[in-house]
Order: C-alpha cells, then sequence, then structure tokens
C-alpha cells in the first residue's frame, strides 16, 4: 500500500525542484571559469537577471523559517574562477608592443555597454580598461576569485551537480566547489606556453628567443629584431618595434614569414558617432551608436560573403590595395600575394596602413624564406640568405587548449571534447548543464560571445520556469542522427594553429543545429529567438 504522505512530498519536491536527486544543495549556481572578456560578458548578463531565480532556488519572501537543524544554506548565484592575478584573459596576457584588437571597437565592445572611443583597432590597455570597467559598473568584481585554477570538473548524474577541483596558487591550496551549470569561458588557446616549433641550432645563439606570450618588458632598444610569423602578432609587432615615438625603438627589423598572409588597411580613427550625434542631430550618442553597430556588423558580413562566394572579386581588391600601400617603398607585393583564398585563413587587419608604412622606412624589411637553420649571430634561409639579429621573436602561433586546460568527467569516465559535436556553437554532445563560449573567426569575437552569454541566460530562465535540473544535448532524436565533421567550432580556418589543435576543439555536424553558420545575423536569431526545447536537446529534473 503506498505511503500518502511520502507520496505528496515527493510530488512537491517535484513540483518545487530540488536541487539534486540526492537533495544536496551545490555552492554555485553558475560557476564560469575565466574572467576575460567572455567570462566578464556572462557575469554581467547574470547580473542583469539578478531578480530572478534559477534552478527552482529563489525563495519567496512570505517562506516560513525553519529550523536551524534542517536549514540548507542556498547556493550562491555565481562566481567567476581566474587563473591569472588580473582580468582581461588575452589582454591582460600579451604585452607586446602595439597589441591590440584585430576588429573594430564598435563592434567589439559589448553591445550592453557601448563603447564610443573613435579608435577603429583599440589597443590592449585600452580594452582591458574597458573590461575593468564594465566588471566595475555591473557589479562583478567582487565575485571574480583570482589566481584560481580549476584543474578539473566532474558531473554527477546522481547529485546532478558538477564539483569542480580548484588549485589556489596563491597559497597552494587544493578544495572542491560544486556548481549546477558551468559557463567555460577560457577562450580556445593555452595560456601557459603559445606554440613554439624547435629549430636546428637554436642552442647557438648568442641573443636572446622570445615568444610574444612572454614578452615581460623585453629589452629591444636598438637591437636588431627577426620577427618570425605572418599573422596578425608580427604585422603588429613590426611597426611597433620600429615607432620612434614609443619609449624604445629597434635598430632593424626584419618580419620573416614562410608564407604570405592578406593583408588590408583599414582606418585607425572613425569619429562618425560624433558627426551621427552632433548638434544638429536628433540621435544621441548611444543611438548613433547602435546604428554604426548595425554598419559595422553588415559590412563584416558582406565582406566575408564576397570573400567565400566571390574569392577572386575579394582576392583582386587585396592585391590592389597592397600594391597602393607598397608604391614607391621598393616592397615586392609578393610578400602578400598567399596561394588560397580570402578567409581560408584569417585577413590581417592593419590601422592607417601602419604596416606598409613601416616598411616604406629602412629600418623594416619582409622576407618570405625557410629557416635552414639559427646561428651564432641570427638566422640562416634555405636560400643563403642570413638574418642578422640580437633577438628572435618567434611569433609562430598559439597552442590550443580546451577549458584552461581542466579534464571533463561524468560520472567518472574521462570526456575527450574533441570528439564530440558543438550544439549551436554554446553546448557541447552529451555534456550536461557546461557552455563553452567561442567567438567569430571572421568578426569580433565579442558579437558571437554575447550572443551565446544571452543563449546561456535564456537557457537558465527556462530550466527555472519548466523546474528542469539538466540539460544535455544529444546527437540522436527519434528519426534523426547528427554526425560529425572535420571541421571544429573554428569553422573551416587551414590556419596552422587550427590544424595543430584540431583534436582539441570540438566539431561542427551534418545539420542544424551542430553546425557553426558564422553569421550573425542567423545566430541572432538562433540564439535570441527561436524556441529553448527542441528535438536535439534533453531535459531532465
Amino acid at each position: 500500500m503506498l505511503d500518502i504522505t511520502t507520496t505528496k512530498q515527493a510530488i512537491k519536491n517535484r513540483l518545487k525542484g530540488r536541487s539534486s536527486k540526492t537533495g544536496k544543495v551545490a555552492d554555485y549556481e553558475v560557476l564560469i571559469i575565466g574572467a576575460g572578456i567572455a567570462g566578464i560578458g556572462m557575469a554581467c548578463r547574470l547580473q542583469q537577471q539578478q531578480h530572478k531565480g534559477l534552478f527552482g532556488h529563489k525563495a519567496p519572501k512570505n517562506q516560513k523559517q525553519v529550523s536551524s537543524t534542517n536549514k540548507q544554506k542556498p547556493p550562491q548565484r555565481f562566481a567567476i574562477l581566474e587563473k591569472r592575478a588580473d582580468l582581461g584573459g588575452t589582454w591582460d596576457l600579451f604585452t607586446y608592443p602595439g597589441i591590440r584588437s584585430d576588429s573594430d571597437a564598435l563592434t567589439f565592445g559589448y553591445n550592453f555597454r557601448p563603447w564610443l572611443d573613435y579608435r577603429m583597432l583599440a589597443a590592449g590597455d585600452d580594452i582591458k580598461r574597458y573590461i575593468a570597467d564594465t566588471a566595475h559598473e555591473f557589479g562583478v568584481t567582487e565575485h571574480i576569485h583570482y589566481q584560481h585554477e580549476v584543474q578539473q570538473i566532474s558531473w554527477s548524474s546522481e547529485d546532478q551537480q558538477w564539483s569542480a577541483t580548484i588549485k589556489n596558487h596563491a597559497s597552494g591550496e587544493m578544495f572542491v566547489k560544486t556548481a549546477k551549470f558551468i559557463v567555460g569561458a577560457t577562450g580556445y588557446y593555452d595560456y601557459e606556453q603559445g606554440y613554439r616549433p624547435h629549430f636546428e641550432g637554436e642552442e647557438d645563439f648568442h641573443g636572446q628567443i622570445v615568444h610574444p606570450q612572454h614578452w615581460n618588458n623585453l629589452d629591444y632598444n636598438d637591437k636588431k629584431v627577426v620577427v618570425i610569423g605572418s599573422g596578425a602578432t608580427a604585422m603588429t609587432l613590426l611597426p611597433a618595434l620600429v615607432a620612434k615615438d614609443n619609449n624604445q625603438c629597434a635598430r632593424h627589423v626584419t618580419m620573416l614569414q614562410r608564407t604570405p598572409t592578406y593583408v588590408a588597411s583599414v582606418p585607425g580613427d572613425d569619429h562618425a558617432i560624433d558627426w551621427l550625434s552632433g548638434n544638429f542631430s536628433p540621435l544621441s550618442k548611444e543611438q548613433a551608436y547602435t546604428v554604426l553597430r548595425a554598419r559595422n556588423v553588415l559590412r563584416q558580413q558582406g565582406l566575408y560573403k564576397v570573400a567565400t562566394h566571390a574569392p577572386k572579386v575579394m582576392k583582386a581588391v587585396l592585391r590592389s590595395g597592397v600594391k597602393k600601400e607598397l608604391k614607391g617603398s621598393g616592397v615586392d607585393s609578393k610578400h602578400f600575394v598567399p596561394d588560397y583564398n580570402p578567409w581560408d585563413q584569417r585577413v590581417c587587419a592593419v590601422p592607417d596602413g601602419d604596416l606598409f608604412k613601416a616598411l616604406q622606412d629602412k629600418r623594416a624589411i619582409v622576407v618570405t624564406d625557410q629557416i635552414s637553420q639559427f646561428t651564432e649571430t641570427g638566422v640562416m634561409l634555405q636560400s643563403g640568405q642570413h638574418l642578422d639579429a640580437d633577438i628572435i621573436v618567434t611569433a609562430t602561433g598559439l597552442k590550443l587548449q580546451m577549458l584552461g586546460g581542466a579534464a571533463v568527467y561524468i560520472d567518472g569516465q574521462a570526456v575527450d571534447i574533441g570528439t564530440r559535436m558543438t550544439y549551436k556553437a554554446v553546448m557541447i554532445e552529451g555534456i550536461p548543464n557546461l557552455a563553452a563560449l567561442f567567438g567569430y573567426t571572421n568578426a569580433s569575437w565579442t558579437l558571437k560571445i554575447d550572443l551565446a552569454c544571452q543563449y546561456v541566460v535564456r537557457l537558465l530562465g527556462y530550466m527555472h520556469k519548466q523546474r528542469y535540473q539538466v540539460a544535455m544535448p544529444q546527437a540522436q532524436t527519434d528519426d534523426m542522427t547528427a554526425c560529425a565533421q572535420t571541421d571544429t567550432v573554428m569553422g573551416s580556418l587551414s590556419s596552422g594553429y587550427v590544424r595543430r589543435g584540431k583534436d582539441e576543439l570540438p566539431k561542427q555536424g551534418d545539420r542544424y543545429p551542430w553546425f557553426v553558420t558564422n553569421n550573425y545575423l542567423s545566430d541572432r536569431i538562433m540564439l535570441k529567438y527561436r524556441k529553448i526545447k527542441d528535438d536535439w536537446l534533453r531535459f531532465s529534473r
């Protein structure tokens, strides 16, 4: 015979939504890993929803007091765990001269806190300051725990929560915290080390060898510098190292590249906000920002569409721009004409053609060749040319990594994220209550990050409303099965660092919502307006 009291209590618990099957209350409702632009953005979005409860934890104001012996402390709303000693992520890590964004500030900033600066490609220090100011304004700063590294996260289906193994690097202490939901906001690369190939004879070199991730106030004044690389970092370093208005100035800089990269000169400043919100305009600065942000988004998307659908046209435009910038410099434009199509790898943007202006000066050159070996005094090339150097900068790329290197376990079984598919480029196949934030590779990183954050907030709100405790994407429905493809969440980029790290990244699937569109307009519809519940996302109480 059924115990009526027990049955009524079970129904009551089901309707109210218990913290877990075992009744254990998590330390946090949401645990955010990383205090960079993604982590701070996620926290700000949660702060905007702070009046709403998650996972059924918010008690009504007239809730009766319970005895102290039965009272359980409710979970804290969220916390941010940051391995480094300060916030900023990329913009705290990289300190090399000239460090800047590679997309315009209007779309790089958060749309809930307009970036009204006129600089098109913002400097690294300005970006970090913007992130810090945003965190302070939204009351996020006090939720950040610095020098806290998440080394492992383990999901318990019985407890319906994550356990995060954390190391406090300040004290050396190891401890565990639990959370209902985890947001990985660590980006996609290893902060401890970049990609650093070994070069034959490098032990013989008498100068310094440094990777841009470990610049550490390098003294390069009046030195001969060879920068190995052809990506955004190398193209930023070259003009910055020879700039006479900096505290230091190199005697000579050579950018040594194995293959060319597409480069486009963009305006350094954009004063459109000022004139669009001027004395005779009905628009405020915030309204002008909205208009110009939309303009820039459409421009980015349009240029990407042209590059992918009419690559010959985009090639011709880029080549023409390079020839114009190099006119009279004596530098061959072949150094900036790759054999692949635009956006097979990223197109580098340089403000006001600063790279090309630096090449007009005889103190900076670009060389396209293969390295034979390092010598005592520099680099010997396969062509027989020798590049003298006091300092060699290995701007050779990034080493990819998920979740800041944290190991992932589900019910005691290790999970290889690189074998799973990405769901809406936010969640991971077969992993419950976890979001891994990725931005765009063909537009401003933050555009996609902010959409993903809004999706997570919508998902949590839906789970709270329906009293769900678990949300997990599954690759199979009653009549469909999604299959993994070779492309990763980073899209079809063929950049070296993406090829090297493809086994670390989640893969795309062969159908919606498992493939990545890299299209802001379609992603906006998918992540902001389409229903949360679909055939692929499984919920449980």
